[in-house]
């Protein structure tokens, strides 16, 4: 452990320290003057840090993630999704115009013309990979419903939602690219463009669809419970191209029909210019749908398959560590708490900063042009928290859970004072409970992960009303499911990653 055991030194030192108020400090200006004669103090720690294979990860999130890409050094990846789709309380179909006993109605007739579902992605951003590689996507209808009570990651078996040797489950196929030519590049470039796939579904699903929305106002009884009944949800999975992955923000399916364009006396509008062969004015119609979305309230769980011969490989290199997304690798680190309570136990703490730093990505055009990108954010969380932490859509709390944003190839946490804090408060409530019958060894034993922290790639959720960057407020934590990584220096037989400690003491 290194000292500099100056007063000046620590407080120029907490100056280049974010502020923070989860400090361990009570201030100086709360003792009486004969009591400030302190000594102010810095400190490193060496913290050692190891590559985990994370294996499968909560894969509930906002975002679906359909395609397949090899990567040289991680190998093959395969993404797709499953979702529920919903329908609102208040849907229904118009009714069918009858110009004697309906004229308030707007349906031509009883009948879904098409069914469809639209995959949207964001145009910037919305995609990894090539954007022109011929990729294929299959829609399969499930047969069991998705539980809501039920935590999903991503190795998911999709077989046991939907059945693969039925035919009849597959609803349709789509050949697509992520960068769609067949519009011009006006229009791609135009504010109201939003890149999709569509994908067209059997008509009679719409027609059934519409059916049971008729029985049901017959009946009484709500369609949205019945629909949940007859139309479980999709899955959606890559079945050819490798090379293109994209991250699908917005899924609906639209059913459509046919329905009149009337005047406000409720008769029907006729075109100007185009008549039938006996020579009347054609009626003026239009095509109409209803939309089932999936929504953050409806499940939605994403399935990954990765080569984990290759990254067991990157796994087990000990010269530095990884961060490898999607569910892939993490680093854990070994927080020094022991020396903590050796070195510290009568000082206060003030601050305490660890960074971790990454070696610089170089993309190598001439070899493999689509080369993975560092994570944007980080979550330093308690080994035994992180599970949870994502089952329970938490958010980072400052005590246990941190994020920290990549500048400048590391990512820096200014203040872990609280976690040092709860650490040891945790081991020394055990340590009073037992009282003369501590076994202090065994307790570490039985408690393995007290001193363990990992580093996870996360995407964080912004509100959208804020009016800007500095005044939003983070609305969600999730697993970061996009193709990424970062090789950090540490590791068994790598430089120790340091934890910086300022500290005062007191004395009469």
């Amino acid at each position: 452990m290194k000292k500099i055991t100056y007063v000046w030194a620590a407080l120029t030192a907490l100056l280049l320290f974010s502020c923070d108020d989860n400090t361990g400090s009570l201030g100086l200006d709360i003792f009486p003057d004969s009591d400030k004669d302190i000594k102010g103090n810095i400190t490193t720690f060496d913290v050692s840090t190891r590559s985990e294979f994370s294996g499968a990860v909560f894969a509930k999130t906002n975002m679906g993630y359909v395609g397949k890409f090899t990567d040289p050094y991680f190998g093959y990846y395969e993404a797709g999704f499953l979702a529920q789709l919903n329908c609102t309380d208040s849907l229904t179909f118009p009714s069918v115009y009858d110009p004697v006993t309906n004229r308030e109605g707007d349906m031509v007739e009883d009948k879904a013309y098409a069914t469809e579902l639209i995959l949207e992605y964001d145009k910037t951003g919305g995609y990894f990979g090539d954007s022109l590689t011929a990729c294929r996507m299959s829609v399969y209808q499930l047969n069991q419903d998705l539980d809501k009570q039920h935590a999903y990651y991503t190795d998911i078996i999709p077989e046991n939602y939907y059945d693969a040797n039925d035919p009849n489950s597959l609803l349709g196929r789509k050949a697509y690219s992520a960068v769609d030519l067949s519009f011009s590049d006006s229009v791609r470039a135009s504010s109201t463009y939003y890149p999709y796939v569509r994908v067209g579904l059997p008509e009679e699903l719409g027609q059934q669809i519409l059916d049971e929305s008729r029985q049901c106002e017959q009946n009484g009884t709500n369609f949205a419970d019945r629909f949940k009944e007859i139309f479980k949800g999709i899955y959606v999975k890559s079945d050819y191209g490798d090379g293109t992955v994209l991250y699908i923000k917005r899924i609906e399916m639209n059913v459509a029909y046919k329905a009149y364009y009337k005047d406000s006396l409720n008769n029907i509008i006729k075109k100007k210019y185009e008549v039938d062969d006996k020579g009347n004015l054609v009626d003026s119609t239009y095509y109409s749908t209803r939309t089932f979305a999936a929504t953050k309230e409806i499940i939605q769980a994403n399935q990954f398959k990765n080569e984990d011969l290759k990254i067991k490989e990157r796994q087990e290199e000990t010269q530095w560590t990884y961060l490898k997304t999607p569910a892939g690798i993490y680093t854990q680190a070994t927080l020094p708490l022991k020396e903590f309570e050796e070195q510290l136990s009568q000082d206060t703490i003030n601050a305490v900063k660890m960074v971790f730093n990454h070696y610089t990505q170089q993309n190598d055009y001439n070899k493999y042009q689509y080369s993975i990108s560092a994570p944007t954010y980080v979550l330093l969380i308690r080994e035994q928290e992180k599970d949870a932490f994502f089952k329970e859509n938490k958010l980072n709390d400052n005590q246990v859970s941190f994020l920290a944003q990549r500048s400048s190839n590391s990512y820096t946490f200014n203040n872990l004072t609280r976690l040092i804090m709860v650490c040891l408060a945790e081991k020394n409530t055990a340590k009073e409970k037992a009282g003369a019958s501590w076994d202090e060894q065994a307790w570490l034993e039985a408690n393995r992960s007290w001193d363990k922290i990992a580093i996870i790639p996360v995407l964080v959720g912004y509100d959208a009303s804020a009016t800007s960057s500095s005044s939003a407020n983070i609305i969600s934590i999730q697993n970061d499911l996009k193709p990424g990584y970062a090789k950090l220096k540490g590791g068994e037989d790598g430089p120790r990653v340091q934890m910086e400690v300022i500290y005062t003491t007191f004395k009469k």
